[in-house]
């Protein structure tokens, strides 16, 4: 990945990161108490998730990105469609469907999220602020450790229309993630 592929992953990175919590508190007040399980999992996850965004942040600083321009400018059309698609499947089709999208970055994360190659580091510190290769890699080490507890929850019993609920958004899920690698997607259209 170039220095401007990542500056352009982790710009809409931020944005899905942004909307973590909103979508999981969109889901937890619609978890009954038949999902009173998933919706106190929810609640601890949104607050171990809380502030995350501004790591992506923070990365996209020591890389001499604009944070200001990153706030302040939408996502790409898939990263827009990935976090619509999850409001509206918590809050219109079924509030365990968030489950699909945390399954499909805790999987993309603990497969990709320390796996960026060293040369590719120390370019990207000789054309950057960065002090150091590795003091823009913290947002793939804070994914590629943080997501392991919520596997739990796919393996829990749980009705046939909260699995295929679940099933369907990590579907859908990783279908947009893989759209913002594709031509036209976030990175390869900065």
């Amino acid at each position: 990945m170039t220095l401007a592929e990542y500056r352009g992953f982790l710009h809409d990175l931020y944005h899905i990161v942004w909307h973590f919590c909103p979508v999981m508190s969109a889901a937890a007040a619609r978890c009954d108490d038949r999902f009173r399980d998933v919706r106190y999992d929810l609640y601890e996850r949104i607050e171990e998730e809380k502030g995350h965004d501004s790591w992506v942040l923070e990365d996209i600083e020591a890389l001499g990105g604009d944070v200001r321009a990153v706030r302040e400018t939408p996502p790409s059309p898939p990263a827009q469609a990935m976090i619509a698609f999850n409001y509206y499947a918590s809050d219109r089709v079924h509030p365990c469907s968030v489950l699909g999208m945390l399954y499909m970055l805790e999987v993309v994360s603990s497969v990709y999220g320390g796996g960026f190659p060293t040369p590719s580091r120390g370019r990207w510190a000789a054309t950057s602020k960065m002090a150091d290769s590795n003091s823009c890699l913290r947002t793939p080490r804070w994914t590629s450790t943080i997501w392991p507890s919520s596997t739990a929850w796919s393996r829990r019993s749980m009705t046939l229309a909260r699995k295929n609920a679940i099933v369907n958004a990590t579907r859908v899920n990783f279908h947009q993630f893989g759209q913002l690698f594709r031509e036209g997607g976030g990175l390869l259209a900065t």
